[in-house]
């Protein structure tokens, strides 16, 4: 299946792209997202407990099961006044 993943901020920073296509197995997660960006980069793992997902412009929990075409943002800590 692909999806659309999109990264914003530092994890664009890390992951070395904005946007990109990704193949992904039939019945991936959000999971299976993590996996991907802990493959291209594996100081991801350090950022795990801090990031959200969203998926279609809504954020979801961990696991969440993905389609074919959604597109998944991965969403880092914001802080700001």
């Amino acid at each position: 299946m692909n999806v659309k993943l999109r990264l914003f901020a530092s994890t664009k920073d890390l992951a070395g792209f904005s946007e990109r296509n990704v193949s992904l197995p039939e019945a991936a997660t959000t999971d299976d997202v993590w996996s991907y960006l802990e493959e291209q980069n594996n100081r991801f793992r350090a950022w795990r407990p801090s990031l959200r997902f969203a998926v279609n412009e809504e954020y979801v929990p961990g696991s969440t099961s993905l389609k074919e075409g959604d597109e998944v943002s991965v969403i880092p800590p914001v802080s700001g006044g």
